[in-house]
């Protein structure tokens, strides 16, 4: 385990920065950990109701609970308002909740700010909760708590994006890690659970210095590197590669750095998309978020399909959603915390450069890529859009390893295979009236939580998966069902076995061994 007494290092970096004094932060994080400023902690202290009004971004009932004017609140209370309320509070509350890092010294480090008789937070600091550990994160505060602009070097917090990216990771133990771009060091948290080592670049000196804070508040240690993209590590390798980058299509101009990386359109996405392949071990993996164009009048797996098809590795793309242009710059625009003339002329700017970009629509999602050493890649381009889609380590990992298996086995060897179907598989039907009844006309199978777990199937279709019960291979119950029906043998199974491999790689089946256990 990393030495939680060592601080992180940051090459490159500007020790006389924000939160940069390690001591200061070993009490800090002894003061939040003695006032059960944590996922535990917080709840107990606001209530059900208050605790889910906040998760919807509703302050009131939790500014209700914790005390309001000048009235003195335990020292959680106190921390709950500060950080994350974005209240201001006593002088005399803020130095009883932090009497080991000292209010002076917080408000030197730029954790506090002073106001007369009053201390208000200047800076983001949350508790965050992932697979039963309990961390602390640094971030700016956004601009909903601290109204305006934000700075042009903001360093975002826990949104909804890096946890989407987070969930999406492939949680097995590996060696190195690489975080591209860490901003806060949300994704680097969750990277030290599984890797034996961790490394965080972030073009941002304030991102670094902030994510260095979030490690030694959280006991672990990372390698920071300042730089862009793969720059700070050029020569090297990884087995597990993750980047939230700073993905947003606009001009090529960098209002933000957080959300804007100097280059024009979806540029920053493809380039970091081609340079992985150098920079990932034999077998490894990169997860990334990206946005990309969607031209008029052409299919987005176009344009992404070269990008991953240029890299050698096996990939999985999935589109989430595509943005209409004007709602896209409207939603990053409030996100900043732009308004009034100056946001729209910076509107006026950003809708001018994407329709010279002929932008119909900016497609949102996750590339999945895996360093496989073959002369032929396996390439799957997914639009997965509907509630139950959103992808899980579990989920991608199982999907990675289903496709290989698929792939590897011949259609002699698939008739051969006992198969099953997989637990909590639906089959769900239409149908329309006739003259003899109802009439199905479309039969749709369906694995509840599974992304893109659907196929549609036919009638011999729905028989024959019918009977996989792992008891009999496919082959037997593609002899029994001919028989019964009286139809070619080898025509039946020409037709099922695409379709049994669509549902194989789609985990709505799954070949088993002699003892009846799952193969993949």
């Amino acid at each position: 385990m990393p030495d939680p007494a060592a601080p992180a290092p940051v090459d490159s970096l500007d020790r006389a920065t924000v939160l940069s004094d390690p001591d200061h932060l070993d009490r800090l994080r002894d003061d939040l950990h003695a006032a059960r400023f944590d996922a535990t902690g917080v709840p107990a202290l606001l209530g059900p109701s208050a605790n889910r009004a906040l998760g919807r971004g509703e302050l009131f009932p939790a500014l209700r609970v914790t005390g309001g004017g000048d009235v003195t609140g335990s020292p959680l209370a106190t921390l709950v308002r500060l950080f994350l309320l974005g209240a201001d509070a006593p002088v005399a509350s803020a130095a009883a909740a932090l009497p080991r890092a000292g209010l002076d010294r917080s408000v030197a480090a730029g954790l506090l700010e002073r106001d007369g008789d009053r201390i208000r937070a200047a800076l983001d600091l949350r508790p965050h909760a992932a697979d039963g550990d309990e961390y602390l994160v640094v971030s700016d505060l956004d601009s909903d708590v601290r109204p305006g602009p934000v700075r042009h070097d903001h360093v975002l917090g826990i949104g909804a994006a890096s946890i989407t990216l987070a969930n999406a990771v492939i949680r097995r133990p590996v060696g190195r890690a690489l975080d591209v771009g860490t901003g806060c060091g949300i994704q680097s948290l969750h990277l030290a659970e599984h890797a034996a080592e961790v490394t965080a670049t972030d073009v941002n000196p304030r991102a670094l210095a902030l994510a260095a804070a979030t490690a030694r508040l959280s006991g672990q240690r990372w390698r920071l590197l300042a730089g862009s993209m793969f720059e700070p590590v050029a020569d090297e390798t990884f087995d597990l590669i993750v980047s939230n980058p700073p993905f947003v299509i606009g001009d090529g101009g960098q209002d933000y750095i957080y959300r804007d990386s100097g280059m024009p359109g979806d540029g920053l996405c493809q380039a970091l998309v081609a340079g992985i392949p150098d920079h990932l071990a034999p077998g490894g993996t990169a997860q990334l978020l990206a946005n990309w164009i969607v031209h008029p009048d052409t299919d987005w797996r176009e344009r992404v399909g070269s990008w991953v098809a240029g890299t050698g590795c096996d990939a999985w793309v999935v589109q989430r959603e595509v943005a209409d242009p004007a709602e896209y710059v409207g939603l990053w625009l409030k996100d900043a915390g732009d308004t009034g003339p100056q946001a729209a002329a910076i509107a006026t700017r950003w809708l001018d450069a994407l329709d010279r970009q002929r932008v119909a629509g900016i497609g949102m999602g996750t590339i999945t890529l895996r360093r496989s050493d073959t002369t032929d890649p396996s390439i799957t381009l997914d639009e997965l859009t509907e509630p139950g889609d959103e992808l899980t380590g579990v989920e991608v990992d199982s999907f990675l390893a289903r496709r290989d298996w698929i792939e590897r086995t011949t259609d002699a060897a698939l008739l051969a295979a006992p198969l099953s179907l997989s637990t909590g598989v639906l089959l769900e039907q239409r149908s329309i009236p006739g003259a003899e009844g109802w009439s199905p006309m479309l039969r749709m199978l369906r694995r509840p939580g599974g992304p893109g777990a659907t196929l549609q199937v036919d009638e011999w279709g729905e028989r024959l998966l019918a009977g996989c019960t792992g008891q009999l291979p496919l082959g037997v119950l593609v002899d029994l069902l001919s028989s019964a029906a009286g139809v070619s043998r080898d025509a039946l199974a020409a037709a099922a076995l695409p379709a049994i491999r669509v549902a194989v790689v789609r985990g709505l089946v799954h070949p088993v061994d002699q003892d009846g256990e799952r193969v993949n």
